[in-house]
């Protein structure tokens, strides 16, 4: 897949079919536009390609807003390729671009830069100033443009729509399965392993903590049963998300232990897969509580069938 996050390094060596959008997540709803992108491609002949903005619009737009977003940038990259896309731009959304009228980004940027024929946008899909460029006015630009121009509906899970916004709200509720259905994979974290308090060695859980992207979004506080990749290697894990409270902690962390483990593995990055959420943060009232919850995690984690 080829890159561009400059409009000026490209050259159109065929004409584009293209969707534009943020695709943050890369979950089913998307996949389904990808794939209706790469047949439309075949065929007509054209070279596929996605738009998107990095960083996220809303960051320019709400600077205090704490948003977290489903993938890094570097997720997102290795997500579309693997869908098979060819091209991917990645427009930073500055101060010019973001004052373009929807009518001036179609004729500026997408049929005079990026010479597409054929735009697919999702169901709920606006973009320019004001949010003045819509499905309405596609159609309308398309005949004297010439480009096609196509909207996906929406895709439903048990009678709800896919977004990215309810992947999101999923994942700040603990409910794994139901994100991990919209996805269409494994919600993954990665990060360096970095040193902590090593207060799991003393107790028999040593784990390892994560440093991670403080763009991405954590689901909520509790504990999980995670996949853990770590050079090529699939190893199962049990992983916290919180403050350990039971040790007065105040600093948010990300640890996993990782079952049938031994090895240093400081500066390494790692990769955890959230599969099933076993409970809230728990606050117990000694070590001797603690340990005997994570004797309870550990089997539940053994008997996960991965």
């Amino acid at each position: 897949m080829k890159v561009f996050k400059n409009f000026k390094e490209y050259t159109s060596q065929k004409p584009l079919a293209l969707s534009l959008g943020m695709f943050d997540g890369v979950h089913l709803g998307h996949k389904s536009i990808v794939d209706e992108l790469i047949k439309v491609g075949s065929e007509n002949n054209l070279e596929t390609a996605v738009l998107t903005f990095w960083p996220h619009p809303r960051f320019v737009f709400n600077p205090n807003e704490n948003l977290k977003l489903l993938n890094t940038l570097e997720e997102k990259q290795f997500l579309l390729e693997k869908c098979g896309i060819d091209t991917l731009f990645l427009k930073e959304f500055d101060e010019e671009f973001r004052n373009l009228t929807g009518e001036e980004f179609v004729r500026q940027i997408l049929v005079d830069k990026l010479n597409i024929k054929y735009l697919i946008i999702g169901y709920d899909h606006s973009f320019g100033k004001n949010k003045s460029g819509n499905f309405e006015l596609l159609q309308k630009l398309s005949g004297e443009l010439g480009f096609e121009v196509e909207r996906m509906e929406a895709i439903n899970i048990h009678e709800n729509n896919i977004s990215s916004t309810k992947v999101r709200n999923a994942l700040l509720a603990g409910n794994i399965k139901e994100a991990n259905e919209m996805l269409g994979y494994y919600y993954s974290v990665s990060g360096t392993v970095v040193h902590g308090k090593k207060l799991g060695r003393t107790i028999g859980y040593p784990t390892a903590n994560i440093e991670t992207d403080p763009i991405k979004l954590l689901p909520k506080k509790g504990a999980y049963i995670v996949e853990v990749f770590i050079k090529d290697e699939l190893y199962k894990g049990m992983l916290s998300i919180g403050t350990n409270p039971t040790v007065n902690g105040e600093k948010l962390t990300v640890e996993v232990y990782i079952l049938d483990f031994e090895g240093d593995i400081y500066d390494e990055k790692i990769t955890v897969a959230f599969r099933d959420f076993l409970h809230d943060e728990i606050k117990f009232e000694g070590l001797e509580k603690l340990i005997e919850r994570l004797d309870e995690d550990k089997k539940l984690t053994e008997e996960f069938h991965f």
